[in-house]
């Protein structure tokens, strides 16, 4: 895959996080425009989503879909953490509820993704957004059962 068709791939997944009447209403931009910016069409190869636009949407985003391509290309892993929380776990127990809850999570993309018998690129990035967030768990535990033990 092309580094232009990767990044007309996320701009689409971004317009779509968003949705498209509400990404227009946020941008200013009309549909048309919006969708040429992720066209695959040989007459839009050249057309890509101006920096500005792809701030205003994926502030609205559940995912920075955009960003994340961007830092793909360049070899770049990014921690993303919608919750952003400033104070401390619950403890070794709240990690364990919050382990559980995300294994739910994956499982349930995972049975979803299976449904029709193929795991497409979205529900594959999908479950991987799960499985980060499952090792973040995982890591905060092993913090808080090292703080334990010391």
């Amino acid at each position: 895959m092309s580094t232009e068709s990767y990044l007309k791939k996320h701009t689409e997944a971004l317009v779509k996080d968003v949705g498209i009447e509400a990404a227009c209403e946020l941008t200013g931009k009309s549909k048309a425009t919006l969708g040429r910016y992720y066209s695959d069409s040989g007459e839009h190869d050249d057309r890509f989503m101006p920096i500005d636009v792809v701030a205003q949407l994926e502030s609205a985003a559940r995912f920075p879909h955009v960003t994340e391509a961007l830092a793909d290309l360049r070899g770049i892993t990014l921690s993303y953490d919608p919750e952003k929380r400033n104070s401390d776990g619950k403890g070794v127990n709240g990690d364990v509820v919050a382990l559980a809850q995300r294994f739910a999570m994956l499982m349930a993309e995972y049975n979803t993704a299976i449904g029709d018998g193929v795991i497409s690129v979205n529900e594959a990035k999908r479950m991987l957004r799960e499985t980060l967030a499952i090792q973040q768990v995982l890591l905060e535990m092993k913090l808080n059962l090292e703080e334990e033990v010391s």
